[in-house]
């Protein structure tokens, strides 16, 4: 198949080429957290626990969505789902197109044996309702694998930059709107690391996402990793460089929509970037990239990376005065 042969060659790409944005940056790191010499709490105290989509989370943390489709994306979906249902967070899956497609690819997303109780959120391209998709797919797309929710992702850089990718993103707004009234799951609109902008979320904060996947700027580029792809170079540097910051994604979103429950993914490295998403209106992080390389190896991997994530994040917490998510949230951000 050629989607997953495509599949596989982004995870190869991801591991082996500088992916990242190279003179865009989060923004994170124009922020600093009010350090607090005497903070009055004690680190063993710290409670990260959040709720999240109706689910309690030990921390706000998602694995966010790499892969599905093959054997080596399979081990790595276990793995993710091993660690999530350890430590008590969520975990976001890759693109589902090619099960809903190929359904004999079915088990490399099938996770809850896995994780019987974590938060489980599926995936599918927006494109897609350009080509037939509609309620009946989305469905199937929660229900076959027993998750909790639906990301659909949206992705028009990635699309014009890969062969034969999806061109047409014409009257998807409408399509959404309709769709979550008639799916009865919750559903999240997300980038895939360009940045949703204020417009958008200005448009879209009425639809009744369950949440929406701010997924800025500064981490992985997927324009990037389709260069990469298809030309084994970079060809179009300042396409690839494209996007919003993930700090101004952010800002931006929670201005407009400070209802509306919001995801910030895209460069999230530290324990650091995670505090400073919170405070930032955030009600969520997720990264993945991270994560690929100790998801091939084993869901230990991915628990130590995970764990050291949500150990600084503690730190932070304590030495900024925050003995709980609601008080690191409450608190203002220092400007560098």
């Amino acid at each position: 198949m050629e989607i997953q042969t495509r599949k596989l060659k982004h995870v190869d790409i991801c591991l082996q080429y500088e992916v990242n944005y190279q003179t865009r940056t989060t923004g994170f790191e124009l922020y600093d957290l009010p350090y607090k010499a005497l903070p009055e709490s004690h680190l063993g105290h710290i409670s990260t626990a959040c709720t999240f989509l109706g689910k309690t989370l030990v921390a706000p943390l998602l694995i966010g969505a790499m892969t599905g489709g093959a054997e080596k994306s399979k081990l790595i979906n276990q793995n993710l789902a091993i660690a999530a249902e350890s430590l008590g967070l969520g975990l976001m899956l890759g693109s589902q197109r090619i099960m809903l497609e190929h359904p004999e690819v079915i088990s490399s997303f099938s996770v809850r044996a896995y994780a019987p109780s974590c938060l489980l959120i599926g995936n599918l391209g927006v494109a897609q309702l350009n080509k037939g998709y509609g309620k009946s797919e989305l469905i199937k797309a929660i229900e076959s694998i027993g998750a909790d929710a639906l990301a659909i992702h949206t992705n028009p850089l990635q699309e014009a930059l890969q062969p034969a990718g999806d061109q047409d993103f014409s009257g998807l707004l409408a399509k959404l709107a309709s769709l979550i009234k008639d799916v009865p799951y919750p559903l999240i609109l997300k980038e895939v690391g360009h940045g949703l902008s204020k417009a958008l979320v200005t448009t879209i904060k009425d639809f009744g996402f369950a949440a929406l996947d701010i997924a800025g700027a500064g981490g992985t580029s997927w324009a990037r990793v389709e260069e990469y792809a298809r030309y084994g170079e970079i060809k179009h540097l300042e396409l690839t460089e494209w996007g919003i910051p993930t700090a101004k994604a952010l800002l931006d979103a929670r201005q407009v929509a400070p209802q509306q429950p919001l995801i910030a993914s895209g460069g999230i490295r530290s324990g650091l970037d995670i505090a400073k998403a919170l405070i930032m209106g955030a009600d969520c992080v997720a990264l993945a990239r991270p994560l690929l390389a100790p998801a091939l190896d084993s869901a230990e991997a991915v628990i130590e990376k995970l764990q050291d994530l949500v150990s600084e994040l503690k730190i932070a917490m304590h030495c900024s005065g925050a003995k709980d998510i609601a008080a690191l949230s409450a608190l203002e951000l220092c400007p560098v």
